[in-house]
């Protein structure tokens, strides 16, 4: 189709499951968990904003951010370089360069963060934003935890919530 972007995927094995990569040019604009419940969402989005389709393969981005996890997932990496490109409203991309500033093996509550952003009634869109974030480990969503500490909704599942913070060396 002309005039058509192609967004690269390729599948990547984590310790806490399957993770898919996606490029758009030189830029990650995806890493998000295969069993997610809301995968097509989130592909339908990129597509939609994009103007892209899908197609299996790799970029140099996607060999780079699937060493870096491979970093990560050996306790080696707390930092990432990667560039990323962030697919969605002005909102929601305001709450995912405001997970990029939750150190590694920190969380944070919805409410902090709403908090932090100077919308302290917004709790529930900074929940739902975290929610949409198509970049996960990248955009450390995994960071973010109930005003209780419990765990709450987690796309990759709560057990995998739970291993990516006690690899930070997050006690709960």
């Amino acid at each position: 189709m002309k005039g058509t972007d192609i967004i690269k995927t390729r599948r990547y094995e984590s310790p806490c499951g399957v993770l898919v990569l996606g490029s758009i040019g030189d830029k990650l604009c995806l890493c998000d968990w295969l069993v997610e419940k809301h995968r097509s969402h989130v592909d339908k989005r990129l597509i939609r904003m994009l103007h892209a389709t899908f197609e299996d393969g790799t970029s140099e981005v996607i060999e780079m951010a699937a060493c870096q996890l491979d970093e990560y997932f050996a306790g080696k990496r707390k930092h990432f370089d990667v560039p990323l490109l962030f697919v969605g409203t002005v909102f929601q991309k305001t709450v995912w360069n405001e997970l990029l500033t939750i150190p590694y093996g920190e969380t944070r509550s919805y409410g902090e963060m709403a908090q932090r952003m100077g919308m302290p009634t917004a709790v529930r869109a900074v929940a739902n934003a975290n929610g949409a974030n198509a970049i996960s480990v990248f955009v450390p969503c995994h960071r973010v935890i109930g005003s209780d500490h419990s765990l709450t909704g987690y796309g990759g599942g709560l057990e995998t919530k739970r291993m990516l913070i006690e690899l930070e060396g997050v006690l709960l």
